[in-house]
């Protein structure tokens, strides 16, 4: 399985993965919870830039995380401009932005082993209700991966368009995106069976 895990001796990077997915947590939710106005996008903005700060990732690398949702800032912002006038679609737009790169802290100073070992033992108590803490660990950790890794093929065809001089037509980038993607999933899949899921 792809690990987005980055090198480094900063404070998250040393802190425990459980105390960091309460971390991220607690500020994806209030990010999420931020009023849908002018005033909310500083605290949206913060959030991210101090976590990427703490995290000792730096601003370079949170750059990079929100080059890689770039499309996705513009269908969002475009699609509500259209339906809920500016001021909501700008917000909603960097909050979406502000807790997908918050939760990419998780991703960036975590090794996916040690992920899924936090997340197994958060969830221990499903046991009591029938759900298998580690089949739903290994959902939200493949989930929580996947996410970035379809944003980095995005990226991969759009450059190797660029460097062949091809116009980037919505068919021109669909079908070797799907085909990376399904690519993906293939070894994701030989993963999960090699793990013993299926």
């Amino acid at each position: 399985m792809l690990s987005l895990y980055v090198d480094g001796d900063g404070l998250l990077h040393r802190a425990r993965p459980g105390v960091k997915i309460v971390l991220v947590l607690v500020v994806v939710l209030a990010i999420s919870l931020l009023p849908t106005a002018w005033w909310a996008l500083a605290p949206a903005v913060l959030a991210p830039v101090a976590l990427f700060l703490i995290g000792g990732l730096g601003m370079p690398q949170l750059g990079r995380q929100l080059w890689a949702l770039r499309w996705l800032a513009v269908v969002s912002l475009i699609g509500q401009v259209i339906f809920l006038g500016i001021e909501p679609a700008v917000i909603n737009t960097v909050r979406v932005l502000a807790a997908v790169a918050a939760a990419s802290v998780l991703a960036l100073t975590t090794r996916v082993t040690a992920l899924l070992g936090a997340l197994e033992v958060g969830l221990a108590p499903l046991r009591f209700v029938r759900i298998d803490p580690e089949r739903t660990a290994l959902l939200l950790v493949v989930t929580f991966a996947t996410i970035p890794v379809l944003a980095s093929l995005a990226g991969e065809v759009r450059e190797t368009l660029r460097a062949r001089g091809a116009r980037a037509t919505p068919r021109a980038f669909t079908v070797p995106y799907v085909v990376l993607a399904l690519q993906h999933a293939d070894r994701l899949g030989e993963a999960l069976a090699a793990r013993g899921v299926g």
